[in-house]
């Protein structure tokens, strides 16, 4: 059991999380026959919720700031409609219609950040403000009426990656060099960590720790390679899971590694402190509303893509789904707690839980209570494990940052 402990990096109880999401996967796969399981299934889920899981990247950071952001969904539903609006009645290039979209989007979180930051008006408020001027703002501009979206945005929306080189490996090659790439980088990061693994301590761990790390990581990524690469003729890893996967890249690098990060955390976790150790708690507040609203226009693109089509409805009640994955993923409700792969782990849960009763013929008035209940219990969950001094939920998993 010791040894077992040292492979995962802890107690097996801080893995609850990430047990729940494969638990999740296999007990609806058993349910629908296999379905879940499926190379469409996923490819579908991916695509379906990468808009979401986008919005939570951001919702994490504002959250951790120990703010609230209850407009994403407005302003991803409004930048969406601009940028259909200006393609089709100025006749712009679909590039340029996504720059302004994303314009928009800048200033409607430099408007936000300016209440928050300047004026010191809660975020819980200010975003509520936001969320009614830019619903009614979309539906305004729309007269409640669709709007065709440039056929190039499809791609993005709802694309898949090419494919290329020879036909023995049995697979769509861009995802196969795509997993490889994956285990390849896992691998690295496991091997640097073993040989600084002694330098604190003094007691360097068995090789045998990061090799049986490196098997069963890579075992993971290697099944989730081949099941979204070895669907009908045509699909492949999607397009919108790849924007994703770079963004998490960015957004953890930039949480982690970077004194913007930091001070992010350092606002959260106390403010006065943070504020007198130097940090600028204005500019980071400022930045990170902002950073969300980009955010949330990005998701608006890709959902526009997937769907063809701007509507007036489009991003609605979005925001709550994004804040459940931030709080199902270990973030404290006070702020200054959480990771974006511990993140992405709740956004996955909230995704597979959607996909799973959509499976089973659930409806959405029953899939909506399921949800809540869920979350209370997540947040019941991690609560309990603070009060008992543990780490959060997948907290050991990902690393945890205070």
């Amino acid at each position: 059991m010791k040894y077992i402990k040292k492979v995962l990096g802890g107690e097996l109880r801080q893995y609850t999380m990430v047990i729940a999401l494969a638990a999740l996967i296999i007990i609806f796969n058993i349910i629908s026959e296999g379905r879940m399981l499926t190379s469409s299934n996923f490819q579908n889920l991916l695509s379906g919720n990468a808009y979401v899981l986008i919005l939570a990247l951001g919702m994490l950071m504002v959250i951790v700031i120990g703010q609230i952001d209850l407009s994403v969904g407005s302003v991803a539903g409004f930048s969406g409609m601009v940028m259909a609006i200006v393609a089709r009645d100025f006749n712009l290039p679909w590039w340029v219609a996504v720059l302004i979209a994303i314009a928009i989007g800048l200033l409607a979180g430099a408007w936000q950040g300016f209440f928050l930051a300047k004026l010191n008006i809660p975020g819980f408020i200010t975003t509520l403000g936001g969320m009614m001027i830019f619903r009614g703002g979309v539906i305004w501009i729309s007269s409640s009426i669709s709007v065709p979206a440039p056929s190039e945005l499809k791609w993005f929306g709802a694309g898949y990656l090419p494919e290329w080189g020879p036909s023995f490996t049995g697979m769509n090659n861009s995802t196969l060099l795509l997993g490889i790439i994956g285990i390849v980088i896992f691998a690295i990061k496991q091997i640097q960590n073993y040989k600084h693994s002694g330098d604190i301590t003094g007691q360097k761990d068995s090789i045998s720790v990061p090799i049986i790390r490196i098997l069963i990581v890579g075992a993971v990524i290697g099944y989730f390679t081949w099941l979204f690469g070895s669907g009908r003729p045509g699909t492949s890893f999607p397009v919108p899971g790849l924007i994703l996967l770079v963004l998490v890249i960015i957004y953890h690098t930039l949480t982690q590694r970077t004194s913007f990060g930091r001070h992010v955390y350092a606002v959260g976790g106390n403010k006065s402190a943070a504020s007198l150790s130097g940090v600028n708690v204005k500019k980071v507040y400022f930045l990170t509303m902002m950073n969300m609203s980009m955010l949330a226009t990005i998701a608006g693109i890709l959902f526009v893509g997937r769907s063809t089509s701007a509507g007036p409805a489009d991003g609605t009640s979005w925001e709550m789904d994004a804040i459940a994955s931030v709080f199902i993923g270990g973030a404290a409700v006070s702020g200054g707690v959480g990771t974006i792969m511990q993140t992405m782990v709740g956004g996955m849960v909230m995704a597979v839980l959607n996909n799973g009763l959509m499976l089973m013929g659930v409806g959405a008035d029953k899939t909506q209570v399921i949800k809540g209940f869920v979350l209370l219990a997540a947040v019941a969950f991690d609560v309990y494990s603070k009060g008992s001094r543990n780490e959060s939920i997948v907290g050991k998993i990902f690393g945890k940052k205070n």
